[in-house]
């Protein structure tokens, strides 16, 4: 185990983390910041053929998916690689994967084999589009999923085209429902005393993360449309310029609408029977929104938000990413989190979004380089000296 564990939540717990990319690194790095003691296991880096999606090894994107994770080297390609992941299966609560289906066959470490070696085992498989069906055995790309999804087609200014959302949001989701599954089978291992095997996939992600607006073709047989910065069914909804940049406003419902034209004088817009209840004002939107832009624009962004705010009418801010840093409240959140120790030196990383009053999750190791603590784990293994240098020498680590 870690020294220090990130958190005391899921400390008794060992995950074994067979993922690349960006799903399952999402999802074991969700039980890695819980305290999970996680074992990266990656080929030997002889064997790698340079940097995969998501950049360096110390770049930005890989460090803030491998945090809080021991790594070691092991070549799942041959037959005394695929004996010592038993090994490892033997003693591990959770194993996590997100080859395409028919790979983990391949190398013979599949549910079906791996559960005899430790019937308890929970086994997480994350795909692009399901373990079986006709797309199977398509490779799965985030951007891919957002267009099978739906969400592309709902993003963006009207008529300007399909657009892709800003982040991953098919791999992260997958990722995250992924953790949520293997947390579900591990309660449920309580009671049975039996592991399972789950699975989520890219595609089933991104459709379940169109929520409402799925749920408006599958009860009403409305197809949603892009509708830019407009919330689709909540108006006034939207961005608006700014003295000096933009802000959001988020008038939803007939009461915040009152009190919205009260706060700001205009009860003509109010009393107005194009903009008077929810079904005139969606009718007549582009109108409403010149009408609201037009008084807006008369002063700063500063000064809209904290009057608005003040008075009970939902505002923001639209930050670019380093501002959003900058916020007190984000600060005071602590969303940015450091990790010391790593060879870039002490650097922030994103922290986890859920707090735990008793056991916080941490940053308590820094990603871990190529095979970085490979003796170390097959010490706890039980493996002599003699034999991890046999292993070495023979590139099975």
């Amino acid at each position: 185990m870690p020294a220090k564990p990130a958190s005391e939540a899921l400390k008794r717990f060992t995950v074994l983390d067979l993922t690349r990319v960006r799903a399952g690194p999402t999802c074991v790095r969700q039980l890695a910041d819980w305290g999970a003691n996680v074992i990266k296991i990656e080929l030997p880096e002889a064997m790698e053929s340079g940097n995969g999606l998501g950049g360096a090894r110390h770049g930005p994107d890989f460090l803030n998916l491998h945090r809080n994770k021991r790594a070691m080297t092991l070549n799942l390609k041959e037959s005394k690689g695929v004996d010592l992941l038993k090994r490892l299966v033997k003693k591990a609560d959770v194993i996590v994967e997100n080859y395409r289906p028919e790979v983990k066959q391949r190398l013979g470490i599949d549910y079906d084999i791996l559960s005899k070696e430790n019937p308890a085992l929970v086994y997480a498989s994350i795909s692009g589009f399901g373990q079986d069906g006709p797309y199977a055995k398509r490779p799965g790309f985030d951007q891919i999923a957002q267009g099978m999804g739906g969400v592309m087609s709902i993003t963006g200014l009207p008529g300007q085209g399909p657009v892709r959302a800003g982040i991953p949001i098919a791999d992260l989701c997958a990722g995250l429902f992924a953790a949520q599954g293997i947390m579900i089978a591990l309660l449920e291992r309580e009671v049975s005393g039996k592991g399972q095997w789950i699975d989520t996939s890219l595609l089933q992600a991104q459709l379940f993360m169109l929520d409402f607006q799925a749920a408006r073709w599958l009860v009403d047989g409305d197809v949603p449309q892009q509708a830019g910065n407009n919330h689709p069914t909540s108006i006034p909804t939207g961005v608006f310029k700014t003295k000096d940049g933009y802000i959001n406003l988020g008038v939803a419902g007939q009461v915040i609408w009152k009190r919205f034209c009260d706060l700001v004088g205009r009860e003509d817009l109010r009393d107005h029977p194009d903009y008077s209840d929810a079904e005139a004002r969606s009718k007549n939107r582009d109108a409403l929104n010149e009408e609201i832009g037009s008084f807006i624009k008369t002063e700063t962004s500063s000064y809209w938000v904290e009057l608005l705010n003040k008075n009970g009418v939902p505002s923001g801010p639209i930050y670019s990413i380093d501002q959003a840093f900058e916020d007190p409240q984000v600060k005071h959140l602590e969303m940015a989190k450091k990790v010391k120790g790593h060879a870039r030196g002490d650097i922030n990383l994103v922290g986890q979004p859920v707090r735990l009053s008793r056991t916080p999750s941490g940053m308590s190791l820094p990603p871990p380089d190529y095979g970085e603590h490979t003796n170390e784990i097959l010490d706890e293994l039980g493996l002599s000296d003699a034999e991890i240098k046999e292993l070495r020498e023979s590139n099975i680590i």
